[in-house]
């Protein structure tokens, strides 16, 4: 262990230098650049100052000195240099300058050539190799030393703690220009640092061999020794630089792991690793790193998880991550954080990205993960303990409060809402249970009552927190930057009713509950209260949609609170009076969202109405025709749909008042068949086949929606009547082919058509429906396109035969016409006299309103006749009624011939129409 325990450690090393190092090009690169452009822009004017000037200095001077045309005597001048043997300033030595515009920057690119290979193995990779000799040297030197027995083991611990030192040292004079020359040139490969990390690494090394291979010293004192050289290094780092930082964090972290003790405790553990966090961020934001606290949250996280598996002691563990989360709030990066949007910037999820991934944005992701991940393991502690549901509480209200501490900082929150979710899920059982639900099992729940009780707690909780963190940050921004507010009024309007439903679903008392009821209208009146306060202050146009988000918000809580308090029909027609608040709150408040609170409350009722169509139970459902439950429950959210689409009859959009007028047609459409199946079922409501009866009721009332909805698109034309309108006439012709010609009718069935011979089953099913159709295909003629017209027509004139059709079967074979019971010969010959009279009918009618529609179909119809007598009466009939069929076929067809003679014969003589103007005047 002691003699890879150094190679670890330079790991850790090399791997955080990485970072620093390229950060080093990129600032010796700009340098370059920018002194290559003040010798530009000097001219011939700064050749004799360059001559006579002397520096006092071996390296770059410093931003502010760049100004002055000045180098070293000594020195060639500057743009006779190479670039490679350019002196640069150290990362620590000078900030981070300005980067010169793209277009200045261009000019001289071209002056700057990358860093040779000679360089970079020579003077930057030969240093980080000649640490690691040096480490490895004094590694072996001790294990030469074991090996020979030549010195004892105090004595070569106390050499490799010297030796450790000696590092240090030479680097710090390195550092203070002790020996300027090599600094000079060495400087570029950090030299300073390099010694020191070896140093460190020997000193790591040393302190452990003494406790734990040689017991010399006891764990309490290796402890303070090894944070001690920790700590140092990590201060020695602000001079040195961020690699070193690594390697300081990391001795820090690791070195609970390398001492041993029969007696550990949590608390002391936890205080150690946040006060070398905390150290970690102090440093941080004095240099600017970014790369190193990362690190420090990221190892404080896995430390936390690694306690958490042997113990349920929360408590230190929770706390520590506190402290960790208020030190990035006030320590680093704190408060500081990119520049709000500009005012008016459209909100496109482009922008969106652009305002997430800016800032520190590994910082915030490394936070989240390293508060999220322990927080969620706390849940899986002892069941019978609540400490951890409270530490949980605590960490995800922590980390949402520290993402609305600093402009920009999204992820935090975001992160922690997602964590304020998943607890939800697994607090709840929500995944089991639904899974039970899909599977139809039982459900059996084990969890204890008081642990339940504070789950909800904690839930409800934590949707208060979400809800003051996101008004709060929106009331600070929402004026400069209502892009990113946008966001916070989703978290602020979403997360916390998503909490509150959880807790009422799982929790709740479904009969009657108070406290999720009062809490739900107490989330609703904020929200509200926010969005009245945030339209005071004039936040439209520019966050209009934030407010309609808190809207949504509002209504969703409302509609939470009404499904505790309520149940059954009177949450229906109640949640449909709450949209028509809101819809009517557009005398008062022009907010673009009001109107689709009322299509949401709608689409809410549908969903009541689908999850249980009888809206109080089957059991409590009265039998009583129209006067029963269903006409309130039905009838007042249909009433005020039709009410709403009248009052959004003006407003500017037009989405919304489409949305509204299709809604109220659907729902008053729905309200009368309701009322007919229940009527038509013997006050029951099922899922048995309705009867042809009620069926035709049904295409009834659909094919008069449909002349309804044309009618109202004469009057007020609008998208949703138009083709509403031809949806309901196309879904009666499906009715019409499936069911009244196929699955319903009486001749495939058996049912019953009546004991009377012409008001019967027949006459509600085919020819009031057929009579409809034609009615509603003469209404559209001119008002919808053609091939939907003529989809109208042959729909009524096929209800129009099938009911002639089977009446004569019905005269022949009585009340049950069923196919099973055959065809006599009359029967046969009585199709044959009723189709040619069809025919007739419709020729004579067809000739009186010129109608070639009807003498086309009357063509049709002769037609099938014929084809009727010649197939089938030909060899079914005999006797004198098969003569009779041909002989009246016959005289038929002259007929109708004779009939078309002088219809055509009539046009063609008909004399053509005179002008007046060129009529004669006399004779």
């Amino acid at each position: 262990m002691f003699e890879l325990l150094p190679l670890i450690l330079i790991g850790v090393l090399f791997i955080i230098h990485r970072g620093s190092a390229k950060r080093i090009d990129r600032l010796d690169k700009e340098l370059g650049d920018v002194r290559e452009r003040l010798l530009q822009l000097s001219g011939p004017a700064a050749a004799p100052a360059a001559g006579e000037a002397e520096s006092t200095t071996q390296g770059v001077a410093a931003p502010a000195l760049l100004a002055a045309e000045t180098i070293e005597a000594e020195e060639p001048p500057l743009e006779d240099m190479p670039r490679e043997s350019r002196p640069s300033l150290s990362s620590d030595e000078v900030d981070e300058p300005e980067p010169l515009p793209a277009a200045a920057r261009s000019e001289v690119s071209a002056a700057a050539p990358a860093e040779s290979l000679e360089n970079l193995l020579g003077a930057r990779w030969a240093v980080w190799a000649g640490g690691l000799a040096l480490a490895l040297g004094g590694v072996f030197l001790v294990r030469y030393s074991i090996e020979s027995g030549l010195l004892g083991p105090g004595v070569r611990l106390t050499l490799a703690a010297l030796f450790g030192l000696a590092l240090v040292a030479v680097g710090e004079l390195i550092r203070r220009k002790a020996l300027p020359k090599a600094e000079a040139l060495y400087a570029n490969a950090m030299v300073p640092g390099i010694l020191t990390a070896a140093g460190a690494v020997s000193l790591f090394g040393a302190i452990y061999a003494a406790h734990g291979i040689y017991a010399f010293i006891g764990p309490t004192l290796a402890f303070i020794l090894l944070a001690v050289t920790a700590f140092g290094v990590l201060g020695l780092s602000l001079l040195h630089g961020q690699a070193l930082a690594g390697l300081g964090l990391a001795g820090s972290m690791l070195t609970p792991l390398l001492i041993s003790t029969t007696a550990p405790n949590l608390w002391t553990l936890f205080i150690y690793l946040t006060v070398a966090q905390v150290a970690t961020s102090v440093a941080s934001r004095l240099k600017g790193w970014l790369i190193v606290p990362s690190i420090a949250q990221a190892l404080l996280g896995i430390w936390a998880l690694v306690a958490l598996i042997d113990t349920s002691e929360v408590t230190p563990i929770a706390l520590s991550l506190l402290a960790m989360v208020a030190a990035w709030m006030l320590i680093w990066p704190g408060t500081t954080g990119d520049d709000p949007a500009k005012p008016g910037a459209p909100l496109s999820l482009e922008a969106l990205g652009r305002r997430m991934s800016s800032g520190p944005l590994g910082l915030d992701i490394t936070l989240s993960l390293a508060v999220l991940l322990p927080a969620i393991m706390m849940l899986e502690r002892d069941i019978l303990d609540v400490f951890p549901l409270f530490g949980f509480a605590a960490l995800i209200a922590a980390l949402a409060a520290a993402g609305s501490a600093r402009h920009g900082a999204f992820w935090p929150t975001a992160i922690a809402a997602a964590g304020a979710l998943l607890a939800a899920i697994v607090e709840t059982g929500m995944l089991g249970q639904a899974q039970a639900m899909l599977l139809g099992w039982d459900l059996v729940k084990t969890s204890l009552p008081a642990l339940d009780i504070t789950v909800m707690y904690v839930l409800l909780g934590l949707a208060a927190v979400f809800l003051f963190i996101g008004l709060a940050q929106i009331r600070r921004r929402f004026a400069e930057d209502p892009l990113f507010s946008t966001v916070w009024a989703v978290i602020a309007a979403a997360l916390p009713v998503l909490l509150a439903t959880s807790s009422f679903v799982f929790y709740g008392i479904y009969a009657r509950d108070w406290l999720h009821g009062f809490f739900a209208i107490g989330l609703g009146a904020a929200l509200i209260a926010a969005c009245e306060f945030l339209n005071r202050k004039g936040a439209l146009p520019a966050f209009r949609r934030g407010i309609d988000v808190l809207l949504t918000g509002s209504f969703a809580a409302f509609a939470l609170a009404l499904h505790t308090l309520t149940d059954g029909m009177v949450t229906t027609i109640l949640l449909a009076l709450l949209g028509f608040a809101y819809l009517m709150a557009t005398r008062k408040r022009g907010w673009s969202g009001l109107p689709w609170i009322m299509v949401i409350a709608l689409a809410g009722v549908l969903f009541r109405i689908g999850w249980d169509p009888t809206l109080v139970g089957p059991e409590a459902l009265s039998r009583t025709p129209i006067l029963n439950q269903l006409l309130p429950g039905y009838g007042i959210p249909a009433l005020l749909a039709l009410l709403s689409a009248y009052e959004a009859r003006n407003w500017p959009g037009q989405r919304v008042r489409h949305a509204l007028q299709g809604l109220a047609s659907l729902l008053g459409l729905l309200a009368i068949a309701i009322l007919i199946r229940h009527a038509m079922n013997g006050g029951v409501l099922d899922s048995t086949v309705p009867t042809l009866g009620e069926q035709s009721i049904y295409t009834l009332l659909v094919v008069g929606l449909s002349g309804i909805l044309m009618t109202l698109d004469l009057k007020s034309p609008s998208p949703v009547f138009r083709y509403g309108s031809m949806v309901a006439g196309g879904i009666a012709i499906a009715q019409t082919v499936s069911l009244h010609l196929g699955a319903l009718n009486p001749y495939f069935t058996g049912e019953s058509t009546g004991s009377w011979p012409l008001i019967n089953l027949l006459l509600i099913g085919y020819l009031l429906p057929g009579l409809a159709y034609a009615g509603l295909a003469y209404y559209a003629r001119d008002k919808r396109p053609l091939p939907y017209v003529v989809l109208l027509t042959l729909s009524g004139a096929v209800l129009g035969f099938a009911w002639v059709t089977l009446s004569v079967r019905r005269f022949w074979q009585g009340e049950f016409i069923a196919y099973w019971k055959g065809f006599g010969q009359a029967e046969t010959y009585s199709y044959s006299v009723a189709w040619l009279a069809i025919g007739v009918g419709l020729l004579a009618l067809g000739s009186r309103f010129d109608a070639r529609s009807l003498r086309i179909a009357s063509a049709v119809i002769v037609i099938v006749t014929v084809a009727k007598v010649f197939l089938i009466d030909m060899a079914n009939l005999e006797g004198v009624l098969r003569a009779l069929s041909f002989i009246g076929l016959g005289l038929v067809l002259i007929g109708i011939g004779l009939f078309y003679q002088k219809i055509l014969s009539g046009k063609s003589v008909r004399p053509p129409v005179v002008d007046e103007d060129e009529a004669p005047t006399g004779i």
